[in-house]
């Protein structure tokens, strides 16, 4: 069973046996995969940090076709969201973007424009720009929602709860990069009618309710 190694964004882990964690993760080459890392909870894990939520990391791991969840051996780590940690607002949102892409991400399917979202809107976080977390927010959940290929003609949709300043700013989003967006003062009200529009996209096509959008909104 030869390991493979991928540049992988953990997205989630949960407890499993006494010392264990199961991991959710996105790979560049191979999709999303699900794996167990063991003793990982151990205090001298050979994963040490790097099976943090979104943290980069260089993830080997091995593969058998006929066994759903792979063994993960060890990791590299590349970037770690560690100094966003402290701040709430951060934090929050973090866990925002990675719920959204465990449950938009189908399994074993590469997605190499996914994986560039996810790296230009966490290194836009690092800017620590005023009002980034929102730009961030918001550049993640449109265009989220259009590579995963149901995102509306937002200019005509008939949606009433979209103001025109929304349609505009999305027109812009979907044309530019996040670090090359025009200057403009983002706060938690900016573009906030979107945001909820395109929560509800991705809720009614995963046919579930996330949890992190009212923490966000409680912020």
């Amino acid at each position: 069973m030869p390991a493979r190694v991928s540049e992988t964004y953990v997205l989630r882990t949960y407890p499993f046996r006494e010392a264990d964690l199961i991991v959710s993760f996105f790979t560049r080459d191979q999709g999303k995969l699900r794996g167990v890392a063991h003793r990982a909870r151990k205090p001298k894990s050979s994963f040490g940090s790097g099976l943090e939520r979104l943290s980069l990391i260089n993830l080997s791991y091995s593969q058998k076709e006929t066994r759903e969840l792979v063994n993960l051996n060890s990791c590299d780590l590349l970037q770690s969201q560690f100094d966003l940690l402290s701040d709430f607002d951060a934090s929050v949102a973090l866990d925002y973007i990675a719920e959204v892409s465990e449950h938009l991400l189908p399994p074993h399917e590469p997605n190499e424009r996914f994986f560039r979202l996810l790296a230009a809107v966490l290194g836009y976080m690092h800017t620590q720009a005023p009002g980034a977390i929102w730009t961030a927010v918001t550049y993640f959940s449109l265009w989220a929602t259009r590579l995963s290929g149901f995102l509306p003609e937002l200019a005509t949709h008939p949606d009433r709860s979209l103001s025109e300043a929304s349609r505009q700013l999305a027109a812009v989003m979907l044309r530019m990069h996040i670090g090359e967006l025009p200057g403009r003062i983002w706060n938690k009200d900016t573009a906030l009618d979107l945001r909820r529009f395109l929560v509800r996209q991705m809720e009614e096509h995963v046919e579930r309710r996330f949890h992190t959008p009212l923490l966000l909104e409680g912020l």
